[in-house]
Order: structure tokens, then sequence, then C-alpha cells
């Protein structure tokens, strides 16, 4: 499929009729590099990238959808909300959608090269609890890890809520990074629990998630470096759960003020 083709696929909601992974050749470098092209047409009709998703960080679903490494996109000014615990958030045009809750950085300047840790801890502004909506376009979400990401990376949504200086959790990366990783999420729909999880479930925890895809993203070829402003979401601490027009989901994380609503429309 052609960059063009996939962009038509993602607006219009459509399944794909056959994998990019049917050809032998296409692997992952090959994925991103058409996932970039993606990105460069959408910039080119008017949408801004907002920053980065990250996906199958989560150890613990891998082999359920037979992705075994994380996994990297861009989220765009059409794809991004923000809010403070409660907002409605339309499926128009999603395939296959599904919710994650999440931990979202926003950062406040472009870690350094080879930061550790404690730079990476520097470069970030706030925390906040997040939820993005994935999607696949093949059928019943079987596929390869190429095929993810040149589908976005599975990208459709991010809601965002409310943001907490990262000083006023931890007053450094060592509090920071065991602090989110003993942090305990219950994901509820229509009032009722669905699932537990847990920080530790994202390669340890959200910000050694972060940190890991800082060392990805810096290692392919042509993708942008992470700027001030951006906004990144580590991984879902749960399983993906299938979400609908009329669901209300929210996810209670065991953090004060960490918690977020969202009722789904068409």
């Amino acid at each position: 499929m052609s960059p063009q083709d996939l962009l038509t696929h993602l607006d219009q909601g459509r399944l794909w009729s056959a994998p990019p992974s049917a050809d032998p050749a296409f692997d992952l470098p090959t994925a991103y590099a058409r996932a970039l092209a993606v990105r460069a047409l959408r910039q080119a009709r008017g949408e801004v990238s907002r920053g980065y998703k990250v996906g199958f960080t989560n150890r613990t679903i891998w082999p359920r959808y037979n992705v075994f490494e994380p996994i990297w996109g861009t989220v765009y000014d059409s794809t991004l909300a923000f809010c403070e615990g409660a907002d409605t958030v339309s499926l128009a045009a999603t395939c296959q959608p599904r919710l994650e809750p999440e931990i979202v950085f926003g950062l406040r300047a472009t870690p350094v090269p080879g930061a550790t840790l404690a730079q990476l801890f520097d470069a970030i502004a706030w925390v906040a609890p997040g939820f993005e909506i994935v999607q696949s376009h093949l059928p019943d979400w079987k596929f390869q890890a190429a095929d993810t990401v040149a589908d976005g990376s599975l990208h459709a949504r991010l809601l965002v809520g409310h943001q907490t200086p990262v000083h006023e959790l931890a007053i450094g990366a060592v509090q920071l990074d065991a602090l989110l990783a003993q942090t305990i999420v219950v994901l509820d729909r229509q009032g009722q629990s669905v699932e537990q999880g847990q920080g530790a479930n994202v390669l340890d925890s959200p910000l050694r998630a972060l940190h890991h895809f800082l060392n990805t993203l810096r290692a392919c070829p042509g993708a942008p470096d992470l700027m001030p402003g951006d906004v990144v979401t580590t991984g879902t601490w749960t399983d993906a759960w299938p979400v609908q027009p009329g669901d209300h989901w929210s996810a209670h994380f065991s953090l004060p003020g960490f918690s977020l609503s969202a009722t789904f429309t068409a």
C-alpha cells in the first residue's frame, strides 16, 4: 500500500484488503519509512504533529497480539484533546476502536543526546492520565508488528487529563520511576470495573518506556526528534478494550488527581 492508500483508509475508517506484511520484504524499517511518508502527507494538508504515541510497551499483552516489541507513531493536533478530568470523544472514522489507559508526559525541552533517566526527568514538564483510542485496519486485530507501524502505530485519538507538574510528583527520576511503577489503575466501563493494571507493566515504568522510546526514535532514519511542547503517551496498563458509541469509561489511578472519564459518540 502506498502512503496515500494508507491515508485514505485512515480518513475513511475502512479495513485494508490485505496486510502490507504479506510482502516478505515489508519489514519494520520499511514500515517506519512508510509511516513517516504518511506523516508528511498529513502535515502537507495542514495537520500539525503534537508528539508521539508509544505502543506495545506492556509485555503482558505481547502474546495476545503477536507483537513482541514496542512501536511508536505520531500524534496530531487533529487527534489530540485535553480536558480537566472528563470529556466526550468522537469515534467517527475510526476502525475497530479500542481504549487504553496510559500515562502521558509533556516535554518542556528536548532531552540531551544520550540522556540518562535523570536527564530525561529534567526535560519533562508535566505528567497526566490519558486515554488513547487505538484502531486496526486489519480484521479482528490480526497483524504483524510491521503492519501496526504502517497503520499509524494504531493511533486514532488521545485524550489527556489534568496535567500535574512533574516536580509536584517527584524530586527526581529515581522517585518518579518508582512512584509510577507502583501506581495502580482501575478501568471502569459503565461504572463497572473491567480490569486493573500497574505502571510496572509498561517496560517496568512509564518513565523507562519514555526513555526506551527516545533512544528508538533517535535511531530511526528520518524521524524528527522530541521537541518542547510534545506530548508522549507511553503504553496501555491493561489490555486494549473495544469501545463503541454510548460507552462511558473511567480510569482511576492510585495517584491523587489522576482520574479520567470519557463518554464516546459516533
